[in-house]
């Protein structure tokens, strides 16, 4: 029962991350960022920030900390993206790499023991090149002050080889997608990393062959 309950757990996670029929038609650009009205208060027993205002895409209100009050919105935006994106990325190797192994490279026990089985030289270059990317990426601009002076939107780097952009209705709906994706993946990586550190066995193997912890 228990490894059945995991298995539709899983598959349901992966539904989310695809564009869902069910989310609300783009009548305006501004409908769809908004989300859904009952998520209109995050967190009911806190005042709304401000700066929260329901522009921005996936926005309901959810800053019981406070940082829309301290830093630039579209700095935090950006970082959620970028987070996003990455977790969304890494949900996807920690599951291909239970099957896929490159030639001349070894697997550790779990995706995750893979890390420390590639070489300091290998992990200073990855090191590296992410900065370099990142550096490259927002011409060298990177506190919040400068990042966006030259009047780019949040994780907007031009990168769109298929022309999604193109209709700003699809648009404005494909950037709610992404950012409830991403915040799913966040979850969800976060989740995956610590099951394989606790239980030594990697994600899917888990599902089908379920040891617990105590073994």
């Amino acid at each position: 029962m228990f490894r059945a309950s995991l298995l539709l757990a899983l598959v349901a996670s992966a539904a989310a991350f695809a564009p869902s029929a069910v989310l609300p038609r783009a009548g305006s650009r501004a409908a769809v960022a908004r989300g859904p009205r009952m998520q209109e208060n995050a967190v009911p027993f806190l005042e709304r920030p401000p700066k929260l205002d329901g522009t921005l895409a996936g926005d309901v209100g959810f800053d019981p900390v406070g940082f829309s009050n301290y830093f630039d919105l579209r700095w935090l935006r950006e970082a959620e993206l970028k987070h996003g994106r990455v977790c969304m990325l890494g949900v996807t190797g920690l599951l291909v790499q239970e099957f896929v192994t490159l030639p001349m490279f070894s697997n550790g026990q779990t995706p995750v023991d893979d890390f420390f089985v590639v070489p300091a030289a290998g992990l200073w270059q990855v090191f590296f090149t992410i900065g370099a990317v990142e550096f490259f990426s927002n011409n060298f601009k990177l506190t919040p002050g400068d990042m966006f002076s030259e009047g780019r939107d949040a994780g907007d780097f031009g990168f769109d080889p298929l022309g999604c952009g193109k209709n700003p209705e699809a648009l404005a709906r494909r950037r709610l997608v992404e950012v409830k994706n991403g915040r799913l993946a966040m979850i969800g990586f976060g989740g995956m990393l610590h099951q394989q550190l606790l239980t030594k066995q990697a994600t899917i193997e888990q599902l089908a062959n379920f040891k617990p912890i105590s073994q």
